[in-house]
């Protein structure tokens, strides 16, 4: 082989040739530097023999390997080059820093970003280094972080024209954090494009984001005039409300991770606390409608979805004082809580941002605002349960965090549910957490509570009430047996625990069993005061309006001023109505209190198993029965609930038929049965709760639509167990008269007031009917009996009610006419205002007592009116025919004798005085009875004849 094929072959078989575009090109490359070589040679070896170069065949030889490796060398020195130029544009597009300040058009415009910033002080520093390496690019990112100002340093790294606003925005950005998190998202893109032989570097470029990330928050006073934890926030809040959420996740997943590597300069912890300090500001002020608000609770749903976050988070919501009601609501968590339609102070109006100045808006309007409220409401309580429900699934010690705080949080304020909370407000907004906060408490575990909230759910029955019982625990025994409440030992229950019953505790309780214990204590501190609160302010709006009418007619500054104070009521009246009717979280409510009558009447029929068993009568007894361990606030809360609903919010009740059902059977086992009640005050409320789910057909104002009660009349009319229902009613209604309370005599007629309308319906339905009937006629046969029948000691209280109303009525409209009197001579104008004002109270609470002493004494004896329209043997029985005639006469002497005289009944209207309806309703009995007999007499009035020949004239007005 010749030298030049030999040459070739070597070439050819060189890895390097494969750089060229083709043989001949490596070939050119290769005799240009042996010329080159040769030139140099000549030039540092001027005098040697030019014969002895050119007739040496081993020189020949060695010329050829020489050009073989000049090649490889050349090449690989030229690979380097571009890997360096590649690395080199690589950094720059990624921090967008450079080294190079020459001029733009001398530089190739592929790969190259638009603009970067210039690190003067460092490319003085190497010394003419025009280029960023792997070995270099770490002290280049400090130095540009470093810079204050670093818009003021931006140099254009192509010769384009055009302004490019958006590539001096990102160079020249001056926050830390925000810049770190965008070179981590270019870093992300270059390593899904570069060649795999930078795909190390582009890694590296990543994870040097990362930790330069972690050095700003550790040691955040380098970075001068920069709020590095504020920075975190606002790149969260930006990525929440633009599309970048994951990724900015991932870019503080990576960060996080870096942060629990080494805690030795800050724990992590510290490093988060700045960052709820700063959220918890910015929140506390921000109004329910705001959008806003629901950027920031994204923001803490990933605080609660993240595992080391949500830690640290329940250890920063922890209160200062944890006896302390109102350092609760001071916590991060707690303000989130506050934040509602409610006013932030109460009384103050001022400031307030919904329904102000209603008189003056339509009902078109008011019903926007309220709408608009009730979905704001709806997706604000959703986002508080997913918190809740994330801590709760996070770790057993997030569980553990939030179930103690919960727990703690309730029991702090207990003092809410006294009498003087209500009475004190000034006191009480010192020392207890607010009603909005409790009840957005409430509506979040609402919802917690809806996947058992149905009536047979087995999940229910996995209840266990001995938790109520459980006192005196160490931390370590409350964390292992599950038992976050406190005090609930002092609670009084539903029947107290026989004295030969032993308390059999679990090792460790459900969280369903926490669950509904929160939720219903819950709603008895908050939700019961609130309703509380809109009965009164709708009695106080009613009173201010009829004052203003009155006052309108005269005019001056008294009317201006009741009507500001009207304003302003029915400003806090519509905010109240509108954050405690939110639909979904009434439905929620309905849902669980439904569920809970189903509960108790299984733990009243002593099923202790995993399936619902069905309900017979009679009851059996009581054995080992765990109702003793039920809180009276389960039955208080249901109770309190569904009058609520029969108040402000009637329609839910006709769209929930199935709920009432378990309703009325919970009425029917517990209301006359004080074996698994023991409370009379609460059996009594039971009525009011059978009163406000029946139907209701009330005289409307003119115009006014009637309310829908189809489904309210099926559930009612075919209820299986209406014997049961109208036996427990009367029984109530006897056991109320004796409650070992001092103020027994008075309460009772507030306790039997409903009783009244719902003995009334059930005698309008043939089932209640007869089963009434059944009761009278089984008094009928045992009069004699040791033990008198029901039926007959309800008779006997009601002719006693009667007696006692009719002349309590007379009596207050008595002192009425006398004040009255006095007013219209004028005697009150000499008054000093202080005794005016006196005489104007004394007037308007006779009027109260007189009107409700007249409205009972009208329904009791109406009552006795249907009742003796089919029960008759009993009342004309001789054992109670003469009590009950001398009752009647009684009642006709008063109003048609001399007392009545003296008043005059036109008078007395605006008090429900009836004279005629009573009247009316006498008459009726006697002739239900066969007790009178009637005639004209020659002044066509007729005259009631009486057995006896007992006579009263006049019986009609």
């Amino acid at each position: 082989m010749t030298d030049q094929g030999n040459n070739n072959q070597n070439i050819s078989q060189n890895p390097f040739a494969a750089l060229f575009s083709s043989l001949a090109d490596a070939k050119q490359f290769a005799s240009g530097q042996k010329q080159r070589r040769h030139a140099d040679q000549q030039s540092v070896d001027s005098g040697e023999s030019q014969s002895e170069s050119d007739n040496s065949v081993s020189d020949s030889i060695e010329d050829n390997d020489d050009s073989v490796a000049e090649i490889s060398r050349s090449f690989r020195s030229r690979q380097e080059l571009c890997e360096q130029l590649n690395v080199n544009h690589m950094i720059q597009r990624i921090f967008l820093i450079t080294l190079d300040n020459s001029d733009p058009s001398l530089r190739g415009g592929n790969g190259i970003p638009p603009c970067c910033v210039y690190l003067e002080e460092m490319a003085a520093d190497l010394d003419g280094q025009d280029w960023l390496n792997m070995d270099t690019i770490e002290q280049a990112l400090f130095s540009r972080l470093l810079l204050q100002e670093p818009g003021n340093h931006l140099i254009y790294m192509t010769s384009c024209s055009a302004v490019n606003l958006s590539a001096d925005r990102d160079a020249g950005e001056k926050r830390v954090v925000p810049y770190l998190y965008a070179c981590y998202r270019r870093a992300k893109e270059e390593i899904t494009k570069v060649p795999e032989k930078l795909l190390s570097y582009a890694v590296q470029c990543k994870n040097l984001t990362v930790s330069n990330a972690r050095t700003v928050l550790l040691t955040p006073e380098i970075y001068i005039s920069q709020n590095v934890y504020e920075q975190l926030l606002d790149l969260l809040l930006e990525s929440v409300r633009g599309a970048q959420f994951e990724e900015v996740v991932e870019f503080l997943e990576d960060v996080i991770a870096s942060l629990l590597a080494d805690q030795e300069v800050r724990t992590f912890g510290e490093v988060m606390v700045p960052v709820f300090d700063i959220f918890q500001g910015r929140v506390k002020d921000l109004d329910l409608c705001q959008l806003l608000l629901y950027s920031y609770l994204e923001i803490l749903l990933y605080f609660s979805r993240q595992k080391d976050i949500s830690k640290v988070l329940m250890e920063y919501i922890q209160p200062k004082d944890p006896n302390s009601g109102i350092q609760y609501q001071k916590t991060l968590l707690g303000t989130i809580l506050n934040i509602s339609c409610l006013l932030r102070t109460p009384g103050v109006v001022e400031n307030h941002g919904f329904f102000l100045n209603p008189s003056r808006s339509s009902p078109q309007e008011m019903k926007v605002q309220e709408s608009d409220i009730y979905q704001f409401m709806e997706q604000f309580h959703d986002k508080l349960y997913q918190i809740l429900k994330n801590l709760l699934q996070q770790s057993s010690e997030t569980r553990h965090l939030l179930l103690s705080w919960l727990g703690g949080c309730l029991q702090a304020n207990m003092g809410r549910a006294k009498i003087w909370a209500n009475q004190m407000p000034e006191i009480f907004l010192q020392m207890y957490a607010s009603d909005a906060f409790f009840l957005n408490l409430g509506a979040a575990l609402l919802k917690l509570c809806q996947p058992f909230s149905r009536p047979y759910s087995p999940k229910l029955l996995t209840f266990n009430p001995t938790y109520c019982l459980l006192k005196e625990l160490s931390e370590e025994e409350r964390r292992n047996r599950n038992v976050h409440a406190r005090g609930l030992d002092k609670e009084t229950c539903l029947i107290p625990v026989p004295p030969q019953q032993t308390v059999e505790f679990a090792q460790s309780y459900s969280l369903l069993t926490e669950n509904l214990i929160f939720t219903q204590l819950t709603m008895y501190l908050g939700f019961h005061r609130l309703h509380d609160q809109m009965v009164k302010m709708n009695q106080s709006l009613h009173r201010l309006q009829g004052m203003w009418r009155d006052t309108q007619l005269s005019g001056g500054p008294a009317a201006a001023e009741l009507r500001e104070q009207f304003e302003r009521l029915m400003t806090v009246y519509l905010s109240t109505k509108a954050a405690t009717t939110q639909p979904a979280m009434l439905q929620n409510c309905l849902n669980l209190q439904a569920s809970c009558a189903a509960l108790l009447v299984q733990l009243s029929l002593g099923n202790q198993g995993p399936e619902h068993i069905p309900l017979t009568f009679p009851l059996p007894a009581l054995e080992n029965s765990l109702l003793c361990f039920v809180p009276e606030f389960f039955a208080e809360n249901m109770g309190d609930f569904f009058i609520f609903l029969r108040r402000f919010a009637d329609e839910v009740l006709e769209s929930s038929a199935e709920s009432l059902e378990h309703v009325l059977t919970f009425i029917t086992v517990f209301m006359g049965n004080v074996d698994r009640m023991k409370n009379p005050h609460l059996r009594a409320k039971l009525a009011e709760v059978l009163e406000a789910v029946m139907p209701h057909m009330e005289t409307l104002s003119p115009g006014a639509a009637q309310p829908i009660m189809f489904q309210r009349q099926r559930v009612f009319s075919t209820y299986r167990h209406a014997p049961q229902l109208a036996e427990a009613l009367i029984t109530v209604f006897v056991d109320i008269e004796f409650t070992g309370d001092p103020h027994q005599f008075e309460q009772k007629f507030n306790y039997r007031r409903p009783m009244y309308a719902i003995l009334k319906y059930m005698w309008g339905e043939e089932s209640y009917r007869e089963s009434i009937k059944r009761l009278a006629d089984y008094a009928s046969e045992n009069l004699e009996a040791m033990n008198p029948p029901l039926f007959l000691r309800f008779l006997n209280l009601l002719m006693n009610d009667a007696v006692f109303l009719l002349d309590e009525a007379i009596q207050y409209l008595s002192k009425i006419k006398i004040l009255q009197l006095e007013r219209d001579r004028g005697e009150w104008d000499s008054l000093a205002p202080d005794a005016r004002r006196e005489k104007e109270s004394s007037l308007q609470m006779l009027g109260q007592l007189g009107r409700f002493h007249n409205i009972m004494s009208n329904e009791t004896i109406g009552t006795l009116a249907f009742l003796t329209s089919e029960i008759k043997g009993l009342f004309v029985h001789p054992f109670l025919a003469e009590r009950i005639i001398s009752m009647l006469n009684y009642f006709l002497q008063h109003l048609v004798g001399p007392k009545m005289g003296a008043l005059k009944v036109k008078d007395f209207s605006e008090f429900d005085f009836k004279p005629q309806q009573l009247v009316s309703d006498i008459c009726t009995i006697y002739l239900n009875l066969g007790l009178l007999q009637t005639g004209i007499s020659k002044r066509r009035r007729p005259t009631l004849m009486l057995p006896m020949n007992f006579w009263i004239p006049s019986c009609l007005p």
